[in-house]
């Protein structure tokens, strides 16, 4: 009970610190954006993933959750504004270095790191996704100019015996289109959003995360509004891992399964296709891969050895 006043209280302080944004000011609509900047000069023992997990959520609750990732033998807390005196009810509940580390704005000088500090792959991800994502133009109320007025000049009238000549046509082909509306809009769909795993499956998540392996652990891939298991680790190729024991079933079940299968595989590939990834399906078993092959040889899928 202690440790939640206290972080409530940390996140008072935090709203009141934080003035409203003026009219002409654009909103922060990814709040995650400042902690991942601000966890990205720490060095962490797991490359940034506790932190990109919590990362929208305010500063004290992902301090108080990722604390434990830090790497501490590269860490020194100085308590500068003396709120986490060894005195303090604060410092008492949760810890010298923590209290510190949960202040809503770490003023210079409260956290000193040795070394340099390079951001973790995870972090350097999470933070390249905000950025692009902060990079769309915001909604503003757009000016219509009015119409002006024009007067049209009536036509002369053709003098008698001369024939009018018919109106020039337009080309009979439409104009082309802005291809750089196209494309931003392209790129937009197609940015890799982590969200939670869907499945709820133990085994499987951890074989997403641990075989290709994936870029965001713990995490599925939305791109272009479809959801994927795993984007892989440097390079731009989406993953749908299956882990179920298809070498068990009847005959007829896995033929139904097969049928199944291909029509999530398909709807995958194509959106991982649209948006220039490549789309690897990982099974478990040599048989798997084998049924998979015989109906639709043009998929690329790969033996992970993964056990339920």
């Amino acid at each position: 009970m202690r440790l939640q006043a206290c972080i409530a209280l940390l996140l008072y302080v935090s709203a009141c610190a934080t003035s409203a944004p003026g009219p002409e000011d654009s909103v922060d609509w990814e709040p995650g954006y400042a902690n991942l900047q601000r966890a990205a000069a720490l060095p962490w023992t797991d490359g940034g993933g506790c932190v990109v997990q919590e990362a929208s959520r305010p500063w004290p609750v992902l301090a108080e959750r990722c604390y434990h990732a830090l790497d501490h033998d590269r860490v020194e807390f100085h308590d500068l504004t003396g709120r986490c005196s060894v005195a303090s009810a604060a410092a008492a509940t949760v810890g010298f270095g923590l209290c510190v580390f949960m202040a809503p704005e770490i003023a210079v000088g409260a956290v000193v790191v040795t070394g340099v500090v390079v951001a973790g792959y995870l972090l350097k991800e999470a933070l390249h996704t905000y950025e692009l994502r902060r990079g769309r133009p915001e909604t503003r109320p757009v000016t219509v100019p009015r119409p002006v007025p024009v007067t049209k000049t009536a036509p002369p009238k053709p003098s008698p015996g001369q024939k009018s000549k018919p109106d020039p046509k337009g080309p009979d082909f439409p104009p082309v289109g802005p291809t750089e509306v196209a494309e931003r809009e392209r790129r937009r769909r197609c940015e890799p959003i982590p969200v939670p795993h869907e499945g709820k499956d133990a085994a499987h998540d951890r074989c997403a995360d641990q075989f290709p392996p994936n870029r965001y652990p713990g995490m599925d891939v939305l791109v272009d509004g479809v959801s994927f298991d795993a984007l892989q680790v440097g390079v731009p190729v989406l993953w749908e891992i299956k882990t179920h024991r298809f070498d068990t079933y009847p005959d007829y079940i896995q033929n139904r399964e097969i049928e199944k299968e291909l029509e999530q595989l398909h709807k995958e590939r194509d959106a991982a296709l649209a948006c220039r990834y490549r789309f690897v399906v990982g099974v478990s078993t040599q048989a798997h891969k084998d049924a998979l092959l015989a109906v639709d040889p043009s998929l690329i899928v790969v033996v992970t050895g993964c056990k339920r």
